[in-house]
């Protein structure tokens, strides 16, 4: 009994490995985040007779168990996701945890990635990079943790809606400086394929009112390390300068990484101390 991980085309079919394609072949059972989609590939693959089971975010959990079950019958399946990799944002991942804690054998496909291709054609450095997947669509999460990322030295990767690129460009812009150099690509592997590159700022202006086309990779350059920042010490400088407390948590949100709420306790807080 084997779980198959198999990577699939992110846009050009031809992009299907023969060992991938074999083993949508040879299969048991298909588990698929997109049934639609998996009908168009299976066919290209020559596996278009093979019995498929959704396997989506909101039925995953149940999935893993069914398939689980399929496994300890002797069957085997392979796991695809929509596009790419099973279980790199995508479903997949509570499959291959059931299935060898099960003791089946997981066997995993290479196949494409958007976020090796968007980094490759960013043409900023891949020796250290980190993938970060969809940021929080909630404004105040995602600056949050682009916060964080300030003393982030490797490249960043993440994925993005097209709807949502301007404001996540506009929060990377605040964040970790309009300068920073970066990268979109779009529509990858396919008739359109696009890599936009410049400064946070530039894209950030570029897309500020015209969202791209088509499925959306992000990356951007990584920066020195940073020092600690004594977000006491700024509280109560932006404090001295008349800014309420609400005002100046939300002034360094981006700036610590820090949660709006813990800011705006402490602000509170440093203000009834004041003489």
């Amino acid at each position: 009994m084997t779980l198959f991980i198999v990577g699939t085309p992110i846009g050009n079919l031809e992009d299907l490995s023969p060992r991938a394609a074999r083993v949508l072949r040879e299969a048991d059972l298909i588990a698929a985040e997109d049934t639609r989609a998996a009908k168009t590939l299976l066919a290209h693959a020559g596996a278009g007779d093979k019995r498929v089971i959704s396997n989506f975010e909101g039925n995953e959990a149940e999935r893993a168990e069914d398939i689980v079950r399929a496994l300890g019958a002797g069957q085997s399946v392979a796991v695809i996701s929509e596009a790419g990799m099973p279980g790199i944002s995508d479903p997949g991942v509570r499959a291959v945890a059931a299935a060898i804690e099960a003791g089946a054998r997981v066997e995993v496909i290479a196949g494409p990635s958007a976020a090796m291709a968007a980094l490759l054609g960013s043409g900023l450095p891949a020796m250290r990079f980190a993938f970060l997947g969809f940021p929080p669509r909630e404004s105040g999460a995602r600056r949050e943790l682009f916060g964080t990322l300030r003393g982030e030295v490797g490249t960043m990767i993440f994925y993005e809606a097209p709807d949502r690129v301007g404001a996540t460009l506009r929060d990377l812009r605040d964040a970790l400086g309009a300068d920073r150099r970066a990268s979109l690509g779009r529509e990858l592997t396919k008739v359109h394929e696009e890599h936009v590159r410049g400064t946070l700022g530039e894209l950030a202006e570029r897309f500020a009112d015209t969202p791209p086309r088509g499925e959306c990779t992000l990356v951007v350059e990584g920066g020195a390390a940073v020092a600690a920042v004594d977000v006491e010490a700024e509280l109560r400088a932006l404090l001295d300068q008349g800014m309420g407390p609400k005002d100046a948590a939300a002034r360094l949100v981006v700036k610590t990484g820090k949660p709006r709420r813990v800011l705006y306790q402490l602000a509170l807080s440093l203000q009834r101390e004041k003489p």
